[in-house]
């Protein structure tokens, strides 16, 4: 009787244990079913999925000098889109990008910044206002090559000829990966970069 017993809470204890591993895995499954999905993701931009090939554009930097978008490969490159004029938030912008890439320290050279100006109105304001930023790379044409790239970081809310104001990620290989919103907060930024950095083992 004894025997009995013992093997029937023995049972009883195996059982236990295997519905406490399980549970986890049913809760999971039963609120996946249900439509539940987490709020937020370990990035602070938004991913691209899957990562976008930015199609090679002939193009021209502010001192009319060509460039080739595919020259930009081999380095993490920020991207916004702005007017000549450079407004409020263009100025955000590269305010931010700069920031965030020297807050990167040694790994800054992994970095570059660019700007695509979608109206070449006031190019000669542009020509002073970029002082600030002298390591951002300002392209600023011919027109329909700039509308042509442009295109190519459309989202679902629009592209960068609808001025968007947003910041985008390109990777050395030369992939449209992620975006950042106008509002973005710098320190976020950063945080994405230093992880990219530190896992990636390209650019």
């Amino acid at each position: 009787m004894t025997q009995v017993v013992t093997q029937s809470s023995g049972r009883r204890r195996i059982l236990l244990i295997a519905a406490l591993f399980a549970l986890p895995v049913i809760a999971a499954y039963a609120l996946y079913l249900g439509g539940w999905r987490p709020s937020s993701t370990g990035n602070h931009g938004e991913l691209v999925q899957p990562a976008r090939p930015i199609e090679d554009v002939a193009l021209t930097l502010l001192d009319g000098k060509p460039i080739r978008f595919s020259d930009l490969h081999g380095k993490w490159t920020l991207v916004t889109f702005g007017t000549a004029q450079c407004l409020t938030p263009c100025e955000h912008n590269l305010y931010k990008m700069r920031q965030v890439i020297e807050a990167q320290g040694k790994e800054a050279g992994r970095l570059q910044s660019i700007m695509v100006v979608i109206d070449a109105g006031a190019l000669d304001w542009l020509h002073y206002a970029i002082k600030d930023y002298p390591n951002t790379r300002v392209i600023a044409g011919p027109a329909d090559n700039v509308a042509k790239l442009a295109r190519q970081f459309a989202l679902p809310a629009g592209s960068p000829l609808d001025n968007l104001n947003r910041i985008y990620l390109v990777d050395p290989l030369g992939n449209f990966m992620m975006s950042y919103p106008a509002d973005a907060d710098p320190s976020g930024m950063r945080k994405d970069l230093v992880r990219l950095l530190k896992v990636s083992r390209i650019g």
